[in-house]
């Protein structure tokens, strides 16, 4: 097996992330008149203003806590004997 950067669960974690960062944007996403000259008081629903940044800022976060985290190595080298 090759070594990767990343292990399943860093993978795992990010694909988890990505999800929850598009959830986020289709939380935003609408609220526009529908003929460009009225106005939708709709933009400023809580689920568009509080509910869609928190999620989407909770994706961003995981993408760094997939990154950072450290991958379990079950594959571990003792390089002590490797030198001996």
């Amino acid at each position: 097996m090759k070594d990767f950067a990343f292990g399943r669960e860093n993978f795992i974690l990010i694909a988890i992330a990505v999800v929850f960062i598009i959830i986020g944007f289709v939380l935003m996403s609408g609220g526009g008149a529908s003929d460009d000259v009225s106005f939708n008081p709709e933009i400023f629903s809580k689920r568009r203003i509080v509910v869609a940044p928190i999620v989407t800022v909770l994706g961003f976060a995981l993408v760094v806590v997939g990154i950072l985290k450290k991958p379990k190595d079950t594959h571990v080298v003792d390089n002590v004997k490797d030198k001996a």
